[in-house]
C-alpha cells in the first residue's frame, strides 16, 4: 500500500521533451498526406476528436521520445506514491508510454469527446484524489488551474517566472529544467553551415569570368541568401520526416528537432518565416531564378516525402540537387550554364552522393556478416560493393569530363593559358581517390562536404585548384 501523496505526471513539455499532438500530426501528414483534407473536419468536431484521429494514423517508437530524464530520475525514487500519467494526450498514447516507463499506476488522457487539459484535468483529479490531495507535475501557466487544486508542485521550467507563481498556490515540491531552444540551437536546425552547398551559385559567374562585374557578384549574394533560407527551411521538412530515423541513429539523435531542444510548433514558426522571405527574395532577383527555387523545394520536398526510401532514384536525386544549384545561379545572373560545367557536377556530385550511403552502410554494419537494412533508406549492407564500384566510376568520369572539357573552342576563348589547366586534373584525381579511400574506411562521417570543410588536405586541395586557375586567366 503506497502512502505517500499520489503524483500525477504531464507529458507533453514536462515528462518528455516534445509534444505528442505535433509528433502525430507530423506523421501523419507524412505517412497519409490524404489526411490534410481532413483536418478542419476533424478539428470541427473537437480538439479530443482531432487527436484521436491522428493517434489512430500513426505508429511510433515510443522508447525513442526524448524524455526528461532529470524528472525521470526523480519520479523513480518515488517508491511509496503512486504515480499516474495526466495528460491531453489520446489516452491510448498516454498508456502505452505509461507501460513503457514502467513505474506508472495507471495514465489518464484525453478521449474521443474530452480533451483532458486546464480545468478538465483539475476536475479529472479532484474526483480522483479530492482537493489538495495530490502532487502535479506541470511546464506552463495553464496548469496553475490546477495547480491552485494539489497539495504540493512539481515544476518542470527554462526560468524561475513559473515556480514564483506556483509559489502563490501551493508549495513547489521540486523543480526541473526544461530544454531551452537558444541562438545556436535554431542554427543547428537551420544547418547554416550546409550554406557553404550553395556557394556553388557563384559557379556559372566565375567559369564565365564575370567576377568582375560587381552588380551580377551583388545579385549572387541576394540569390545565395534566399537559397539559403530555402535550404534551411528544407533541411527542417526533412528532419520532421525523418524524426523517427534520426532518434535511432547514433548521431542524428542530437539533431534539435530529433532531441527536443527545438519543438515542432517552433520548427513551424520558423518555416513559416524563412520560405516567404526566401520567395521574396527570388522574385526580387528574377523569375527564372523563383521558378528554379521552386523546382528545388518541389524536389527537395519529393525526396523528404518518398525518394530517399527509394534505393537508386534518392541517389541520383541528391547529384540533381548539388547541380540545381549551379542552374539556379546561372538562372539569377542571366548566365546559360555550359554542357561540360553541368555534366562535371553531376557525375562529380553523383559520387558524393554515394560516398555519403556508402557512410551510412559502414555505420550500420556491425561487422557480424548479418545483412541489415539501413533505417529509413532503400539499402542494405551488402549493397556496399556495388555502391563503392559506382561512387569510383562516376568520380573518375567527373575527371574525363573536364578532361574534355580542356579540349574545347570554350578553354581557348576563355583562357590565356589553357594548357595549365592540365594541372587541375591530378589534383582533382587526388582528392576524390582520398575520399573514396576514406569512406571506405569509415573515416568519413555520412556527409562528404562537410567532411571536406574539416579537412586540411581538402582545403590545400581547393587552393592548389584556385590558384591554377588564375593563373591560366
Amino acid at each position: 500500500m503506497k502512502s505517500g501523496t499520489p503524483i500525477a505526471v504531464d507529458l507533453d513539455g514536462s515528462l518528455i521533451h516534445t509534444d505528442i499532438l505535433y509528433e502525430t500530426f507530423v506523421r501523419a501528414v507524412f505517412r497519409h498526406p490524404w489526411c490534410l483534407l481532413m483536418l478542419i473536419p476533424w478539428l470541427l468536431s473537437g480538439k479530443a476528436y482531432l487527436k484521436m484521429k491522428l493517434a489512430s494514423l500513426v505508429d511510433f517508437d515510443i522508447a525513442a521520445l526524448p524524455y526528461n530524464q532529470e524528472l525521470l530520475n526523480y519520479l523513480s525514487e518515488q517508491k511509496d506514491r503512486e504515480i499516474i500519467l495526466c495528460t491531453a494526450t489520446n489516452e491510448k498514447l498516454a498508456q502505452n508510454i505509461a507501460a513503457h516507463l514502467g513505474f506508472f499506476d495507471g495514465a489518464i488522457g484525453s478521449t474521443a469527446t474530452l480533451n483532458l487539459t486546464g480545468s478538465e484535468k483539475a476536475k479529472v483529479l479532484v474526483e480522483r484524489y479530492g482537493e489538495g490531495n495530490f502532487t502535479y507535475v506541470g511546464n506552463e501557466t495553464r496548469d496553475l488551474k490546477i495547480w491552485k487544486h494539489a497539495a504540493s508542485a512539481i515544476v518542470v521550467e527554462r526560468g524561475e517566472k513559473l515556480a514564483k507563481k506556483v509559489r502563490e498556490l501551493c508549495p513547489v515540491e521540486h523543480t526541473c529544467k526544461a530544454l531551452v531552444p537558444s541562438v545556436k540551437v535554431i542554427a543547428k536546425a537551420l544547418r547554416l553551415h550546409q550554406w557553404v552547398k550553395n556557394i556553388l551559385l557563384f559557379v556559372p559567374l566565375l567559369t564565365s569570368h564575370q567576377f568582375m562585374n560587381l552588380d551580377l557578384v551583388w545579385t549572387c549574394v541576394l540569390a545565395f541568401i534566399s537559397f539559403g533560407l530555402c535550404a534551411s527551411a528544407t533541411y527542417l521538412v526533412n528532419d520532421l520526416s525523418d524524426l523517427d530515423s534520426d532518434r535511432c541513429h547514433r548521431k542524428k539523435k542530437f539533431r534539435p528537432l530529433a532531441a527536443g531542444t527545438l519543438s515542432i510548433r517552433r520548427a513551424f514558426l520558423i518555416l513559416a518565416l524563412t520560405l516567404p522571405v526566401s520567395a521574396l527574395l527570388a522574385y526580387y532577383i528574377d523569375l527564372l531564378f523563383l521558378l528554379v527555387l521552386g523546382v528545388y523545394v518541389v524536389v527537395t520536398l519529393a525526396y523528404s516525402f518518398l525518394l530517399k526510401r527509394l534505393q537508386t532514384v534518392d541517389i541520383i536525386t541528391l547529384a540533381s540537387l548539388y547541380t540545381l544549384r549551379i542552374v539556379a545561379g546561372g538562372a539569377a545572373v542571366g548566365i546559360v550554364p555550359s554542357f561540360w560545367l553541368l555534366a562535371f557536377s553531376m557525375f562529380l556530385f553523383l559520387c558524393l552522393a554515394l560516398i555519403k550511403r556508402i557512410s551510412e552502410i559502414l555505420k550500420t554494419d556491425g561487422g557480424d556478416g548479418a545483412v541489415k537494412k539501413i533505417s529509413g533508406r532503400g539499402y542494405y549492407t551488402s549493397d556496399l560493393q556495388i555502391l563503392t564500384s559506382l561512387a569510383t566510376s562516376s568520380g573518375m568520369l567527373s575527371i574525363l569530363v573536364f578532361a574534355m572539357y580542356l579540349n574545347s573552342d570554350d578553354v581557348i576563348a576563355l583562357y590565356q593559358f589553357p594548357y595549365l589547366l592540365w594541372l587541375v586534373c591530378p589534383v582533382l584525381l587526388y582528392w576524390i581517390v582520398r575520399i573514396l579511400v576514406m569512406s571506405s574506411r569509415g573515416e568519413i562521417d555520412e556527409d562528404p562536404i562537410v567532411f571536406a570543410l574539416k579537412d586540411r588536405r581538402s582545403w590545400l586541395a581547393g587552393f592548389c585548384i584556385a590558384v591554377i586557375l588564375f593563373l591560366s586567366i
